[in-house]
């Protein structure tokens, strides 16, 4: 059952975000859209309400911890409990500049958004989490965070060798592997997700898959059963090796 259940997705204001939010509020579960411009926010809103969807916004930037803090205060007291984290909110800089010559700048900042936001949110979202009778916890990744497709020459993956975003990405999944191991006795359910590679601002709509594609993959594992999985990595046809 998902109705009266809750879901915050970052950067759910466009892209992936958006039709994940577009998705699971079609189940019946209230969409807390996590946003860091308020404006395309209460777009978003305001779109799904049209839909029929549940639909809050929420102010929130990940790498800013006083609005992470807000997030925090405002879903305890309107909800008391989160059911569902979807961390979508991602960036990639610096292009295809060769590792050898990457901006130490954009790398930190890639990591500041796909990384420590990422853990800041979640953390910040734990004890909320933990006082719904299912929580789940799902991390957009990718599979250009795979070592196992990086390290292999004839992979499709192999040819885009983009430090910031890959390692960012690799870096998520060993949080979701941790986290989930410190959570192993307990109802949550924490899995990374490889949307594939979808059409969206990030890589200038030049992806070949489309967002309803993508936030499918995503809704399964904000969905999953009590005896579903947790710590490990999945896109559209199953299990994505590290």
């Amino acid at each position: 059952m998902t109705i009266g259940k809750t879901a915050l997705i970052t950067g759910a204001n466009k892209g992936i975000g958006y039709e994940t939010a577009r998705q699971l509020g079609g189940m019946g579960i209230t969409i807390l859209i996590g946003s860091r411009n308020e404006q395309s926010g209460r777009e978003a809103v305001a779109k799904l309400a049209n839909e029929g969807v549940e639909a809050r916004l929420i102010l929130l930037d990940v790498t800013n911890q006083s609005t992470i803090d807000s997030a925090v205060q405002q879903i305890k007291q309107e909800f008391g409990s989160l059911d569902v984290l979807i961390n979508n909110a991602g960036i990639s800089l610096g292009g295809a500049t060769p590792p050898s010559q990457f901006s130490l700048n954009d790398l930190r900042e890639t990591y500041e958004t796909n990384f420590f936001g990422l853990v800041a949110v979640t953390q910040a979202m734990l004890p909320l989490l933990q006082e719904s009778p299912c929580g789940r916890i799902v991390n957009l990744s990718s599979g250009l965070g795979s070592l196992t497709y990086n390290g292999d020459p004839e992979h499709e993956h192999a040819q885009f060798n983009l430090l910031a975003y890959n390692s960012s990405k690799a870096a998520v999944n060993m949080f979701t592997v941790t986290l989930a191991k410190e959570f192993k006795d307990s109802p949550l359910k924490i899995n990374s997700a490889d949307p594939g590679f979808t059409a969206t601002d990030l890589n200038g709509f030049t992806g070949l898959g489309s967002v309803q594609q993508a936030a499918a993959v995503v809704v399964r594992l904000a969905t999953l059963n009590n005896d579903g999985p947790s710590g490990g990595f999945f896109d559209s046809n199953g299990e994505v090796p590290w």
